[in-house]
């Protein structure tokens, strides 16, 4: 870690005595787009407790005739699961709630979408949930090259037979990044997991009130 880095871990601290809610990152982007790695290294560069409550973890306590879950991709593939994801993701963002209201930080993954069979609505109600907390609200984007090599160096194939890449993972860098409101934004493909964790630290100890996430609310 720089210096630099360690100067903000100590502003973040100083900010901690003051304040007993946890803080909350919410990473969002696509499947591939690195957000696992920089949760990774947040959670082993912070000061702090900082719980991962992001998609793939949930997603493990998922029924299997239940999944994908709240990973589900958009393009309303499986519109009788879409009542019950309302509920999974209620239910997640609930526990976010708790855990930063006991004073524990909280990153999360995930991959917000309003492209189900019908609108569901569903990230304007979690921001509801969220209302009154520290949320730092981070878009990880990449570009859809490196997202296709990534698949391809861990063995998911995303292209069919003609070359065209599957409609699916078009949807999700169509969708994801709707509607744009972030507190910051990281782009994986020109940084580091290690350099995004330093970047969303400095934002973190910025004195400007991170609202992204609150202006979502309904």
């Amino acid at each position: 870690m720089t210096n630099n880095s360690i100067e903000i871990q100590s502003k973040c601290n100083n900010q901690d005595v003051h304040n007993s809610l946890g803080k909350i990152i919410i990473l969002n982007g696509a499947p591939r787009s690195g957000k696992s790695s920089i949760v990774a290294a947040i959670q082993q560069t912070f000061h702090g407790v900082w719980m991962n409550l992001g998609v793939d973890h949930f997603m493990c306590m998922t029924p299997k005739k239940f999944l994908p879950g709240i990973g589900l991709r958009p393009g309303g593939e499986r519109p009788d699961l879409e009542p019950i994801i309302i509920d999974m993701y209620h239910a997640l963002y609930e526990s976010i709630a708790a855990h930063s209201r006991l004073g524990l930080n909280v990153v999360v993954d995930v991959g917000h979408h309003d492209n189900y069979s019908v609108p569901r609505g569903i990230l304007s109600h979690c921001a509801d949930i969220l209302h009154g907390l520290p949320v730092l609200f981070v878009g990880v984007r990449c570009p859809l090259e490196e997202i296709m090599k990534r698949r391809e160096l861990t063995g998911y194939k995303g292209i069919d037979e003609k070359g065209n890449v599957y409609p699916p993972i078009l949807l999700w860098q169509e969708y994801v990044h709707l509607p744009g409101i972030y507190d910051i934004e990281v782009d994986t493909s020109i940084h580091s997991p290690e350099e995004c964790a330093e970047l969303i630290l400095k934002r973190l100890s910025d004195e400007t009130p991170a609202t992204a996430f609150h202006q979502l609310s309904t």
